[in-house]
């Protein structure tokens, strides 16, 4: 943080104060010059770019299956999520359809995905309040959610996970341990959580009325997610317009009332256990199905055969060299597919020429979105006030600035 000299407007000195682009507080390399009339934010100017990296143009210079790490780079804190939400756009654009096991295995990635997003920002927010304790306590679980990761895929943060079509390999008996002993264990830890924070006066005099945004506003900024849930709009795109069969769940879409630092919080936490009772069911679902093995769809295009094939088969061979150089080609089509990412509406407009690789490619971040609003809903607010309504509004800088 640095400050410029004091200049003088409307007879009051006022002082440009620079909120990073490198500081541990921004949560991300993005600046915002502050205009401050002692420690109350008169104006601010946002500034991004600063890790600007093209995703949009390299992955119009990729085959599809490999624009599948460029999307872990966005909300690094929820990247299965990303991935899931590609692979379903381009399977949208072929046409491919999955097998129900697969379907389930998919929400069960994103919605442990969600928790651990859920995790990261609610105890951030204890941080940013004074509060470590919180911080240091989650950890552990979003620890278990990275070994389950592990199990599935051997990545951790930028996971790689699934392919187009499903997943890779089937889960092992140890990823369906490590799931069920979480969704079991979790609600006792983030109740531990709540008793630290939900009616501790400080956390309270901190985030009640800190960076509020009203309903109409943020529908104004095109909000979505629990930010605009947590203003008292119930949009959710998994009731909206469901994928991956979430229409075969029944869970709740928790809001809030006045869009502040704490009812963002408490929606937050909120999701997490509707996200564990959408894990325990599809659990039950699978284990009801007559299908016990598919982990991806029939499309040999796009999904590498396995080893053994590929060794002592000709069609299999012609599959995997073709999927490896990228030289599989696309239907013309022009498609826009979304899902609920831990942050709102994570979206995929896609435009296909017939070949081998994207001809135009737009991630709808939304993060890039309500960050718009960040400006209005500090101003008059103390400098400490502002960090604290990022954490609550979770910004992430690799979905600022794509």
């Amino acid at each position: 943080m640095e400050s410029k000299p004091a200049i003088q407007e409307d007879n009051k000195q006022y002082t440009t104060l620079n909120l990073g682009p490198t500081h541990p507080a921004t949560h991300g390399i993005f600046q915002n010059v502050l205009t401050m009339d002692g420690e109350i934010i008169v104006d601010s100017e946002p500034t991004i770019g600063y890790i600007h990296r093209a995703f949009e143009k390299l992955a119009e210079h990729k085959p599809f299956y490999q624009v599948t790490p460029l999307t872990d780079r966005l909300n690094y804190c929820s990247s299965p999520i990303n991935n899931m939400g590609w692979h379903m756009t381009v399977e949208k654009l072929i046409g491919a359809e999955l097998p129900k096991r697969v379907e389930y295995m998919r929400v069960i990635i994103m919605e442990l995905a969600r928790i651990a997003d859920h995790l990261v920002c609610n105890s951030v927010i204890g941080v940013d309040t004074g509060a470590m304790t919180g911080f240091l306590y989650v950890f552990q679980w979003r620890e278990d959610i990275y070994e389950i990761y592990e199990e599935i895929c051997g990545a951790r943060l930028t996971t790689n996970i699934g392919r187009i079509g499903g997943f890779e390999r089937d889960f092992n008996e140890t990823a369906w341990r490590k799931i069920k002993k979480l969704v079991t264990d979790l609600p006792a830890g983030l109740k531990e959580f709540e008793k630290l924070l939900v009616r501790n006066r400080i956390f309270m005099d901190r985030t009640i009325g800190c960076g509020p945004i009203s309903a109409e506003r943020a529908l104004n900024y095109s909000f979505s997610g629990p930010n605009l849930r947590a203003a008292g709009v119930d949009y959710d795109v998994r009731v909206m317009n469901p994928y991956s069969s979430y229409q075969d769940f029944e869970f709740e879409i928790p809001i809030g009332k006045n869009g502040d630092t704490y009812d963002r919080f408490m929606v937050r936490e909120e999701e997490m256990y509707q996200s564990m009772s959408i894990i325990r069911q599809a659990m039950e679902k699978i284990e009801k199905l007559q299908d016990k093995t598919s982990f991806h769809a029939d499309i040999p295009s796009f999904y590498l055969p396995p080893k053994e094939d590929v060794y002592n088969n000709m069609e299999a061979l012609i599959y995997h060299f073709k999927i490896v150089m990228g030289e599989t080609d696309v239907l013309k089509g022009e498609v826009y597919h979304c899902v609920e990412g831990g942050n709102g509406e994570l979206g995929f407009y896609l435009i296909s020429d017939g070949g081998r690789q994207p001809f135009r490619l737009h991630f709808r971040r939304p993060c890039y979105i309500y960050y718009q609003a960040y400006r209005e809903m500090i101003k008059g607010a103390f400098l400490s006030d502002a960090i604290l309504t990022m954490s609550s509004m979770n910004v992430i800088a690799g979905e600022l600035d794509a």
